[in-house]
């Protein structure tokens, strides 16, 4: 019989306890080095203390029949970056790297929302009647809008999620907002966030940049991201990640380094 019992979030952050006492020592992780060209550099990141953030690609963004498709918002964009995405996962999993599926769900009485969120998702058309909104239902009904355990919310059947996968839902466009992401990230030792998912410009930026105020190392993977707004608004955003807030890369540069890495020889090692 095991005399030893584990007490935490993770092999690497837990305590251990045995009829002599307590331990506080956390177990050693080896690093998983691999290196990614960016813009203007190339990084080096351990991918043991690094999360691939996939943001958004839920049924109501990405689907056909799903929330944007009904209002009209093209599903060329949204659904672009679903092959990059779907060859990454598994090369990213090989490597070792731990999957976060950030994804928008709202209470479905949207008693957490201001005005202005619920304003710019349902503002009035020129027939003075407000659009579906969040927790409404579409007219194709498949329930209401991004709520958790809705067909909206789910990941698209296009990118399997795992059961090891993390998921973490949002209420915001930042996902560091109100809710339990950067809790789960620092309990599990991550330092570094690649981000991919929809829109570019909106939850992927927005929860992007609070990662770099909070102290997280950031980069952005442009060929797994994807929006239906200007081109002018992907350049500016990659610009002011490349300035200000971390490393601008893309998934194809980092898959080959990925699925180069020997695979960890149990998940344990890497969570």
């Amino acid at each position: 019989m095991n005399d030893r019992l584990r007490f935490g979030p993770a092999p690497h952050n837990a305590w251990t306890w045995s009829p002599d006492g307590v331990s506080l020592v956390r177990e050693a992780r080896t690093p998983r080095p691999v290196r990614l060209a960016t813009q203007d550099d190339m990084v080096e990141i351990d991918v043991v203390r690094s999360a691939l953030i996939v943001v958004d690609m839920q049924n109501d963004f990405c689907h056909p029949e799903g929330w944007f498709g009904q209002k009209g918002v093209s599903m060329k964009a949204t659904r672009k970056p679903i092959p990059t995405i779907a060859e990454l996962l598994p090369a990213w999993r090989h490597a070792g790297g731990q999957v976060v599926w950030l994804n928008w769900g709202v209470r479905a009485d949207t008693l957490n929302l201001s005005p202005l969120v619920q304003f710019k998702a349902s503002r009035p058309g020129a027939d003075g009647q407000p659009g579906v909104g969040y927790g409404d239902v579409s007219p194709l009904d498949h329930g209401p809008s991004v709520v958790p355990g809705s067909w909206g919310a789910q990941v698209v059947d296009d990118l399997p999620v795992d059961p090891a996968d993390i998921t973490v839902f949002k209420h915001r466009l930042s996902g560091f907002w109100d809710n339990e992401l950067d809790s789960i990230l620092r309990q599990q030792g991550i330092t570094t966030l690649l981000f991919a998912g929809v829109n570019t410009d909106r939850c992927v930026f927005s929860t992007l940049q609070d990662a770099a105020f909070l102290g997280y190392d950031c980069v952005l993977l442009k060929d797994a991201c994807g929006t239906p707004s200007p081109a002018y608004v992907t350049r500016a955003i990659h610009f002011l990640v490349e300035k200000l807030h971390g490393f601008v890369a893309s998934a194809d540069s980092l898959i080959p380094a990925l699925v180069r890495t020997p695979k960890p020889s149990s998940r344990k090692e890497t969570r």
